[in-house]
C-alpha cells in the first residue's frame, strides 16, 4: 500500500486502483450483468413467442383442413390434434374450445384482407389483383380461407352470436378499409370518390368479390377471359364518379 494524491486528497491505492474507484467499477460490473441478463430474457421472450405463433398456425391450418372435411360439429379437438400432430392438451394450451379457434380464423383472415386492400393502392389492373385473391381459396391451400371454410364459419354465426359479432366486425373493418382506398385521390392510389357514395360502393365491391368466391365451387359457364372483361366493365362503374341524373 502507498499513499496517493488524486483530487487534492489523500487516497489508498491497491493493486493500482484507488478505493474510491472501486466501488464504481463494481457497480459497472453489476450494470452490465443486468443489462447482459434483460437482453438475454427479451431474446428468450422473442424466441418463445415465435414458438407460439408457430404452433397457432400449425393448429388454425389443422383445424381449417378438419372443418372442411367434416364439418364444424364433427370436427373434434381430438381430430384437430391428430391432424397437427400434436397433443390434444396442446391444442388447449392454445385455445379454450373450437369456437376460440373459428375466432382466431377469423383475425387470421382479417390480417390477409387489410394486406390485400393495401396492395390495391398500387395495383393498375384491379380484376387482375381480384383473381389473384380469389385464386388464394382453391382447396388445399394451407392457412387461406376457401369457400367450404367461409360457409362453415357463416353457418356457424347463424347459431353462435360471438361468431357473428366477429364477421360483423370483419365485414365493418373491411368495408372501412376499402372505403379509405376509394376515397384516396388518384396521385395516392385511390379514385377519389365523394364519401356520401363511398360505404354503398364499398359494400358493393365486397358483395361482387364475395359472390366470385362462393360460385367458384360451382364452375361458372363463361370462360376466365369473358369473365375477366365482365368483371372490368363492372368495376370502372364501382370506381367511377356518380353520374347525375335527371330528377
Amino acid at each position: 500500500f502507498h499513499p496517493a494524491v488524486f483530487r487534492g486528497r489523500a487516497e489508498v491505492v491497491w493493486a493500482g486502483r484507488t478505493r474510491a474507484q472501486a466501488p464504481r467499477a463494481k457497480l459497472h460490473c453489476q450494470t452490465g450483468k443486468r443489462s447482459s441478463a434483460i437482453v438475454s430474457n427479451s431474446r428468450k421472450e422473442s424466441k418463445a413467442a415465435q414458438r407460439t405463433e408457430v404452433q397457432k398456425e400449425r393448429i388454425l391450418a389443422a383445424a381449417q383442413s378438419c372443418f372442411v372435411e367434416s364439418g364444424f360439429y364433427a370436427a373434434s379437438m381430438a381430430t384437430i390434434a391428430e391432424t397437427a400432430g400434436m397433443s390434444q392438451g396442446l391444442i388447449y394450451r392454445y385455445f379454450e374450445n373450437k369456437n376460440a379457434i373459428i375466432l382466431a380464423i377469423i383475425e387470421q383472415q382479417l390480417t390477409v384482407a387489410r394486406r390485400r386492400i393495401r396492395e390495391l393502392h398500387s395495383s393498375e389492373h384491379l380484376s387482375k389483383r381480384i383473381f389473384d385473391y380469389l385464386d388464394e381459396w382453391e382447396p388445399g391451400k394451407e392457412n387461406s380461407m376457401n369457400t367450404a371454410l367461409y360457409l362453415e364459419i357463416s353457418a356457424q354465426a347463424t347459431r353462435d352470436p360471438q361468431i357473428a359479432e366477429a364477421l360483423r366486425r370483419y365485414d365493418a373493418t373491411v368495408c372501412s378499409e376499402l372505403g379509405d382506398w376509394l376515397r384516396r385521390s388518384r396521385e395516392e392510389g385511390g379514385y377519389g370518390l365523394p364519401q356520401d357514395i363511398v360505404p354503398a360502393r364499398a359494400l358493393m365491391l365486397l358483395c361482387l368479390i364475395e359472390g366470385l368466391k362462393l360460385r367458384g365451387p360451382r364452375g361458372p359457364a363463361l370462360d376466365r377471359r369473358t369473365l375477366k372483361k365482365t368483371l372490368d366493365d363492372l368495376l370502372d362503374s364501382l370506381v367511377a364518379p356518380p353520374v347525375k341524373r335527371p330528377t
